[in-house]
């Protein structure tokens, strides 16, 4: 497994004629900061352990199937079209939990990734992910937009919503964030989906993030909270200060609502007193305008409904679960068992029983992970961030 902070970029026999990364010099214009931030006294002993995963010591044909099942949680991944998924897939995945921020380091050969509506019933989280390639090129589609990633730019996504694209070879650093972090932000966070930003405000972010990456096995426990306030806080600031942030005043008081809509909803699903009335008056707004809002998504009322079966599937399909299905309706703020199961058949297309299975890849069983048999995994640490 490549050491932390001294990864480099590998090329693969599976690139199947894909565009090649291409060559970037040294993005630093000054030496990295041997540490994060000096405290006196005796120093502290770090506080992160990384969680590693690495096809390198599978054999070459088991390669693509481990990799397949290890991100099969977050992404369905494919190989380029005419690549033997038996020729390798040497791969490398590195997670670092800092409580409200996950940072991963990524070495990946070509490939396709996708995250289908599917996915999201199973796993809804809805975190943003932030992405600073460091070698290599992606193109992402969302909802028929395509947003280009390459060295240089920071992009901006969130697992919310459905998405799809395919990568070079590749080397990239990726921090998720739960939105619950940006509570406190008086406009909300102007973050446009699937953005791709540059320039002197992205560039001093890359920076930050690269500090980071090289101090990430020597943080201390102290170090951490203000690590994840000031990347934070940075990127508020890179977002709201790109060309591509919104500049009218209506639009960002748009979604500054919907923001706090959609957190007080999934902090209530499971009152029955959640109704649209109860939102107007705990957020102060109009039916009128929130009707508006939300007019595109079906309304305010399929809305509600939607977020709690998604989080009812995701209880379902969880195979540690071993709640009954009447207790999972009830979590979610149903009270009666008939009336959640005819919901809960007309979103998805089979009943609640029936999703007790449907979420499990017919390849999972044979994965090969070795972070599964520690006890804990990377899904683990994406479904209890920020908590």
């Amino acid at each position: 497994m490549p050491d932390a902070g001294k990864r480099k970029p590998f090329s693969s026999p599976n690139d199947a004629g894909a565009d090649a990364p291409p060559t970037h010099g040294e993005r630093r214009r000054w030496p990295r900061p041997t540490k994060i931030a000096e405290t006196g006294g005796a120093p502290s002993s770090p506080a992160l352990q990384p969680l590693n995963f690495s096809t390198l010591d599978l054999a070459p044909a088991d390669q693509f199937a481990a990799w397949q099942s290890y991100l099969a949680p977050l992404i369905d991944i494919k190989l380029p079209d005419g690549v033997d998924p038996e020729g390798g897939f040497p791969a490398s995945h590195t997670a670092w939990n800092l409580g409200s921020m996950l940072i991963v380091q990524q070495d990946a050969p070509a490939h396709s990734y996708q995250r289908t509506s599917a996915k999201l019933r199973s796993s809804p989280i809805d975190h943003w992910q932030v992405v600073v390639l460091q070698v290599g090129r992606t193109w992402t589609e969302v909802e028929g937009s395509v947003c280009e990633g390459e060295p240089e730019k920071v992009e901006f996504r969130s697992l919310g919503y459905p998405f799809r694209g395919r990568a070079t070879n590749s080397r990239s650093l990726s921090i998720f964030l739960p939105r619950e972090l940006f509570t406190d932000v008086a406009a909300g966070p102007d973050i446009r989906n699937n953005t791709a930003i540059a320039g002197n405000y992205a560039k001093l972010l890359i920076e930050y993030i690269d500090s980071i990456e090289a101090n990430l096995a020597n943080l201390t426990a102290q170090d951490l909270l203000q690590i994840v306030q000031t990347t934070r806080d940075m990127m508020v600031t890179c977002v709201s200060s790109s060309p591509e942030a919104s500049t009218t005043t209506e639009m960002q008081g748009n979604l500054a609502l919907m923001e706090r809509v959609r957190r007080y909803v999934q902090r209530n699903l499971s009152s029955p007193g959640l109704t649209p009335d109860a939102l107007c008056r705990e957020l102060g707004t109009s039916r009128t305008r929130l009707y508006q809002l939300f007019e595109p998504s079906g309304g305010v009322h399929h809305y509600i409904q939607k977020r709690r079966l998604l989080s009812a599937h995701a209880a379902l399909s969880n195979p540690v679960n071993r709640q009954q299905i009447i207790e999972i309706a009830a979590a979610v703020g149903y009270t009666s068992a008939a009336h959640f199961s005819r919901a809960f058949s007309k979103e998805f297309g089979y009943s609640p029983r029936e999703a007790r299975s449907v979420a499990v890849p017919p390849y999972f069983a044979h994965a090969v992970s070795p972070v599964e048999l520690a006890g804990h995994s990377f899904d683990d640490w994406l479904k209890s961030l920020g908590h």
